[in-house]
């Protein structure tokens, strides 16, 4: 899987994180998995003609040590599509902002 993973956290920001993530994202069944969805603007060609399929989004999966933010974009509504892909550039930068705003917001250094 592609990712833009931060590792090595602290406890301390483990749990910063985590109720950051409660508040902001959508939770999942699953411990430690969210989801948050990606803004139509940043949606690719295939995306856009695809509106049976939005919302799309990308996952985070958070541990104790590290968190991952997935570059595979998905679909809320569909398993199998070929509008499921990898983020294109501008959707990387997308989630690679989120992710340094986070940290930046919750005062992580890394």
């Amino acid at each position: 899987m592609k990712q833009y993973v931060i590792d090595q956290l602290r406890e301390s920001d483990y749990h910063r994180i985590t109720g950051y993530l409660k508040e902001n994202l959508d939770s999942t069944a699953l411990d430690g998995i969210y989801w948050m969805d990606l803004p139509e603007n940043l949606y690719g060609e295939t995306q856009l003609q695809h509106t049976q399929c939005r919302p799309f989004y990308f996952a985070v999966n958070l541990n104790r040590t590290q968190i991952a933010f997935e570059w595979l974009i998905r679909s809320r509504q569909t398993l199998h599509c070929s509008c499921l892909a990898y983020a294109n550039p501008e959707q990387r930068e997308h989630i690679i902002h989120f992710a340094d705003a986070m940290l930046e917001k919750l005062n992580i250094r890394v």
